[in-house]
């Protein structure tokens, strides 16, 4: 008997057409993978396993037969990350940016141990806060985590300079000095600025403390060359989404620079485990190909791409705080990233009119700004170019779009501007 699938297959259809013709997408966590890393996917590949490994000539390594194909696309796949990212290590098995800093988190830490990371309101990921896998691997059992002030025992924030949109090096290292933490993150999710990797770093060093760079938004301006290199710098290592600034499929990565055999075995041995059998099994083989494709975009198309952005996300910032709708960091530039952080207070804040722009087709995320208190009723957007920069968005585009969100923004209805402007947009570029 045949199973009716129609529903289904026309919501789908829906969900394409809306968000690949009409909407103008902002969101900074997505991206639209290319076509050949959507054809890729759907393969034998999505029912099989492959725990552990791939297997080396005679040397077995998973703990399932017949991978001979996904070991060969495994190895590639970790290849050619390293020579994009000039890296020593590379383990492409994480599903998420999140899964990877959970295998670290697993693999480092213990309970009672003390971690330094960017609070929630200063941009950092709330996988880094006192309820992600950080803050509650740290977690002694029975106890409740405390958070900032003298009596902090297991996480701490990294201090904030005058603007809270940079990380103060010299009162980290302080901090460092004081606590004696066994991680520091780096890293954020509202995400601006690069993060003093070199001197926080450095400092770690001298007391073998890791430092774990979060490139989970970043990644992708990181391979293009339009960032910070977080692993020069001296990062133990860095994680990252193949699937925001990195236009992939959603999984994540971890990368290490170490050549020291010491430093392997305490750092990037217990990494490896904190993967398989750490916080995953089987790792979804069917968009593994699907990353190599889009290791393979970024090697040839990334540094144009990455540029790109960078600079769309800047005019978009000017042509707001020009208009009137106030953008953050005005005095650095807006930004050095593929974000932007827009004031919203005054038109009823940041969930009101994050609303009110999905009612004009503009998809955007509500977000918390420095100095907000709840997160679920913050005062800003966060508005991301990467996607509609992928989609052939220039700077006097930006112009054009920061008009319409400018007017959303109190109330008129844009919608039709709104589509209008998109459908000068839909080819894909840089694939």
């Amino acid at each position: 008997m045949t199973i009716d699938i129609h529903d289904i297959e026309e919501i789908i259809q829906q969900q394409n057409v809306w968000r690949q013709t009409q909407t103008i997408n902002l969101i900074a966590s997505e991206n639209t993978p290319s076509e050949a890393v959507r054809r890729v996917q759907n393969s034998d590949f999505m029912g099989r396993y492959a725990e552990g490994h791939p297997n080396e000539g005679e040397q077995v390594n998973r703990y399932y037969q017949g991978t001979q194909y996904i070991d060969r696309i495994e190895h590639m796949a970790e290849h050619e990350l390293l020579e994009l990212f000039d890296a020593k290590q590379a383990d492409v098995r994480p599903i998420s940016g999140n899964a990877a800093n959970t295998a670290l988190a697993l693999s480092i830490l213990r309970g009672g141990d003390t971690v330094i990371a960017n609070s929630t309101d200063a941009g950092g990921h709330i996988s880094h806060g006192a309820v992600g896998v950080f803050g509650r691997r740290i977690q002694d059992r029975g106890q409740s985590l405390k958070v900032g002030g003298s009596n902090s025992i297991h996480l701490n924030y990294l201090p904030l300079t005058e603007d809270r949109y940079h990380v103060n090096a010299q009162k980290t290292i302080e901090l460092v000095d004081q606590l004696n933490p066994q991680l520091v993150i780096l890293g954020k999710s509202l995400f601006l600025f690069p993060e003093p990797v070199s001197e926080v770093a450095a400092f770690c060093q001298t007391k073998d403390i890791p430092v774990l760079y979060d490139a989970a938004h970043v990644l992708g301006l990181i391979a293009g060359g339009q960032f910070q290199s977080p692993l020069q710098e001296g990062a133990t290592w860095m994680t990252g989404s193949t699937h925001k600034t990195f236009p992939g499929p959603q999984r994540g990565i971890i990368l290490g620079n170490l050549g020291d055999p010491a430093a392997l075995k305490k750092y990037w041995q217990p990494a490896d485990r904190g993967v398989f059998p750490g916080s995953s099994s089987n790792h979804h083989l069917n968009t593994l190909p699907a990353l190599l494709v889009a290791i393979r975009e970024m090697k040839r198309y990334g540094q144009a791409y990455a540029a790109q952005i960078v600079r769309n996300a800047q005019a978009l910032g000017r042509s707001l705080d020009e208009l009137g709708t106030p953008v953050e960091a005005r005095e650095f530039g807006y930004t050095r990233s593929h974000m932007i952080a827009v004031n919203v207070a005054q038109w009823d804040g940041g969930v009101e009119v994050a609303k009110r722009l999905e009612e004009n087709d503009i998809i955007v995320n509500y977000n918390m700004l420095p100095g907000d208190a709840d997160p679920r009723n913050p005062s800003g957007l966060r508005i991301g170019v990467s996607e509609m920069t992928r989609f052939g968005m220039d700077e006097p585009a930006m112009s054009e779009l920061a008009q319409l969100i400018h007017d959303a923004v109190r109330g008129k209805k844009v919608k039709d501007a709104v589509h209008s402007l998109r459908s000068r947009y839909v080819d894909m570029n840089y694939v």
